[in-house]
């Protein structure tokens, strides 16, 4: 029997979006009997949001997929304290200039994901700086703050992690919860948002606006967060491994952003089709039962799918052509040099520093270590950094690949 009634929470359901929700009953109904508003904070910690924060944009993308209406809410205010959630130091405090000129910068991602205007469904952005930036901390004060507790909220994962790693927490950040718990509330008197979601490490903070509601007289306010997600070998998402996998095409070219998808580990292939694109269900099992060589095309495939929704089909197709060119052509501006490894030397495996000296991008094992630890090998535009790699059938897993000394020296590896 199917956990949701509910159109929208069944596919937040299926695809793997879901991680906690309060009193999901309540919210399934909900969304059954009306269009539902429903928000994601973004604070403008950056002049850009990476990948970290596209799971959002596509429950946000969803959410009015089926209906509902989405909003975005831009930190103007809470940005000038910064979120303290399981970061090990506080953030640092940005100027009211740097945060103006980053709202602008994130501001240019949205409209890819939603739609704005002035229909039902239709997303909206505001600002709580329109509200926060005006509040009277005493009158604040005196009105709300009977209604935390400070036990409580120092039960909450986000700030115990932190105390109990005896790392610092500063009463302003400690703020930062009443400020977010406030913002739920306001947003509701405002524009009738009954749903707030984010990443898991937002719980606490999403609880405190839901008490807070209850004990104001505002009515029932529901939360609903998502995993926080690794790739499978534990790394962070929107992280590669030498930057960030920024969204602004100005900060990570959209080729390189094809890159990062096409590239990533084969486990990884079912769980990010369902999260990062819009494919149905049925295509995306698919997918998920090739093996062996046939895996790469379904990288393709989502790596296609999610640069064609955010920098559009036509860089899509261009970082696709320019990577068939580059690995399977042999064309990369210039002709490439090209090496050829038999499959019974990748059985053995072939020492990545060794290799380095074969092909003559580095004089001595030494020198060839001093590259891979200054993070200047690149194998298909991902950094190596272990110097004891081994090149095998394992991870030489296409006919052609591309091995990389800086941004200047390349060569193509062809296995036979």
């Amino acid at each position: 029997m199917a956990r949701f009634k509910s159109n929208f929470l069944q596919i937040m359901e299926e695809r793997g979006f879901i991680h906690q929700i309060s009193n999901e009953k309540e919210l399934d109904n909900l969304f059954i009997k009306e269009t539902v508003r429903g928000y994601i904070g973004f604070d403008p910690t950056a002049e850009s949001l990476h990948i970290g924060g596209l799971l959002q944009l596509m429950m946000l993308h969803w959410m009015q997929k089926t209906g509902h209406k989405p909003m975005i809410l831009l930190g103007g205010a809470t940005g000038k304290i910064g979120d303290p959630s399981f970061k090990k130091t506080r953030r640092k405090v940005l100027t009211e200039e740097i945060i103006a000129e980053n709202i602008k910068g994130i501001q240019n991602v949205f409209s890819r994901y939603l739609q704005f205007g002035t229909d039902t469904s239709d997303a909206l952005i505001v600002n709580n700086s329109d509200w926060l930036s005006s509040l009277n901390y005493l009158q604040f004060l005196r009105e709300f703050g009977k209604y935390f507790s400070i036990n409580r909220m120092l039960s909450f994962d986000s700030v115990k992690v932190r105390l109990e790693n005896k790392h610092s927490l500063s009463f302003l950040e400690f703020n930062y919860m009443l400020l977010q718990a406030y913002d739920f509330v306001e947003l509701n008197k405002r524009y009738g948002i009954r749903l707030q979601m984010g990443g898991s490490d937002q719980w606490g903070n999403m609880i405190n606006g839901i008490e807070l509601g209850r004990r104001t007289g505002t009515g029932q306010l529901y939360a609903m967060t998502s995993p926080l997600l690794k790739t499978a070998s534990g790394k962070k998402m929107g992280k590669s491994l030498d930057n960030a996998v920024w969204l602004n095409p100005n900060m990570l070219r959209p080729y390189d952003f094809w890159q990062y998808w096409r590239n990533i580990e084969d486990q990884d292939i079912i769980l990010f089709l369902k999260l990062y694109t819009t494919l149905p269900m049925n295509e995306i099992s698919y997918l998920g039962k090739l093996k062996g060589v046939e895996v790469n095309e379904a990288k393709k495939i989502l790596a296609k799918e999610v640069t064609s929704m955010l920098h559009g089909s036509a860089a899509a197709e261009a970082a696709e052509k320019t990577a068939r060119q580059t690995f399977e052509e042999g064309k990369f501006g210039v002709e490439l040099p090209t090496f050829i490894l038999h499959r019974l030397q990748l059985e053995k495996g072939v020492r990545l520093l060794s290799f380095l000296v074969q092909i003559g991008f580095a004089k001595s094992n030494s020198d060839a270590r001093r590259h891979v630890q200054g993070g200047a090998i690149k194998l298909n535009d991902k950094i190596i950094q272990n110097e004891a790699t081994m090149l095998t059938n394992e991870n030489l897993n296409s006919k052609i690949i591309k091995l990389s000394l800086g941004k200047k020296k390349h060569i193509l590896i062809k296995t036979v």
